[in-house]
């Protein structure tokens, strides 16, 4: 009786009041938007698909701020015009595939100096805060640097980051760990990470000059820092 009632009721309920609060957002970005220009898109069979892509995730978003994403990604296509309804299709595409953590994730990246950014910093230390585990840690606590590092790795498979690889510096070749795989000395975001951040809502200070990302140095993982 109790799941009856969730499908019944709960969810439909939750879904409608997510749409809702997106069309919301949705409509202050386009506010300045001419109604004839938003009329014609509706001819267009790919606007159509991306609107229902944003719909449905819409109705899935357990945040706020991802509907905010979603809004912005939808906002972009319309008001942009260097900017396809397909490419921003494939852009809330790549979006439906990560969490709001990994989001911050990326974010957090925009900016690599270290010490840089400190107000996102500050404000998402609960889950930016290194977790790092040693042979004497609790289960808990391998469990947690376990999850965050995944995090990390998810990002790197969507194309989103790039892993640098750790050089030993007696050998000058690339260190690989028990499991064989590569260690890692860091990450950095990639063009495509860039853009989804771009398309996300958040300002990209490199989108203004044109210029490449500069060498920088942040923290790594494990509190040292690393040549990104």
């Amino acid at each position: 009786s109790l799941l009856a009632e969730i499908a019944g009721t709960v969810i439909p309920n939750q879904r409608i009041d997510r749409i809702v609060r997106f069309a919301a957002d949705l409509q202050k970005r386009i506010a300045c938007l001419e109604q004839d220009r938003a009329r014609m898109c509706l001819t267009d069979e790919n606007f159509t698909d991306l609107v229902e892509e944003g719909l449905r995730q819409a109705a899935r978003s357990t945040s706020d701020e991802r509907r905010q994403h979603i809004a912005s990604v939808l906002a972009t296509s319309l008001t942009a015009d260097d900017v396809s309804f397909i490419e921003s299709r494939h852009l809330l595409r790549i979006l439906g595939e990560i969490n709001d953590i990994e989001v911050i994730w990326l974010r957090s990246y925009l900016d690599p100096a270290m010490g840089g950014d400190a107000d996102f910093r500050t404000r998402h230390e609960a889950v930016l805060a290194p977790r790092v585990a040693s042979l004497e840690s609790s289960q808990s606590e391998i469990d947690d640097e376990t999850i965050q590092a995944s995090y990390k790795e998810h990002l790197a498979q969507l194309g989103l980051l790039r892993g640098r690889a750790r050089i030993d510096k007696r050998t000058g070749l690339p260190e690989f760990g028990r499991d064989g795989r590569m260690k890692m000395n860091g990450y950095e975001l990639t063009r495509l990470g860039r853009l989804l951040l771009r398309h996300l809502g958040f300002e990209d200070p490199l989108a203004r000059t044109g210029r490449s990302p500069p060498l920088a140095r942040r923290a790594d993982e494990s509190g040292g820092a690393a040549d990104l």
